[in-house]
C-alpha cells in the first residue's frame, strides 16, 4: 500500500505562486506514476500533471508553461510548482500514485485563487 499526504495549499492572489508537496510512504521510484489532479467547485476531478518513474511528464493544456511537476527521490516527495495562478485554478488538489495496478489518493489540499 501507499499513503500520500499533501501540503502547501492556501489562498493566493491572481498571478501568485504556490508549491504543493506530496509525501509518499514508500520509495517513489517504485511507484509507476505519480500525479496531481484537481476538482474545481461543482465539477469533476481532472488530471493536472503526471510524472512516471521513467521521467515522462504530461500536463493538461491549461497549465502548460505555468505548472511544473517534479520529484525528490531522497525525500519520497512529489511537488507541483504553480506559477501565474488564475481564478480558474481554484480547486481541491489531490496527489495520486499508481502502484501495482491500484490508484492511491491523498486527502486533498485546497487552493483558492482570488483577489
Amino acid at each position: 500500500q501507499v499513503q500520500l499526504v499533501e501540503s502547501g495549499g492556501g489562498l493566493v492572489q491572481p498571478g501568485g505562486s504556490l508549491r504543493l508537496s506530496c509525501a509518499a510512504s514508500r520509495s517513489i521510484d517504485s511507484i509507476y506514476t505519480m500525479g496531481w489532479y484537481r476538482q474545481p467547485p461543482g465539477k469533476q476531478r481532472e488530471l493536472v500533471a503526471t510524472l512516471t518513474s521513467g521521467g515522462i511528464i504530461n500536463y493538461i493544456d491549461s497549465v502548460k508553461g505555468r505548472f511544473t511537476i517534479s520529484r525528490d527521490n531522497v525525500k519520497n516527495t512529489v511537488y507541483l510548482q504553480m506559477n501565474n495562478l488564475k481564478p480558474e485554478d481554484t480547486a481541491v488538489y489531490y496527489c495520486n500514485g499508481y502502484y501495482k495496478g491500484q490508484d492511491y489518493w491523498g486527502q486533498g489540499t485546497q487552493v483558492t485563487v482570488s483577489s
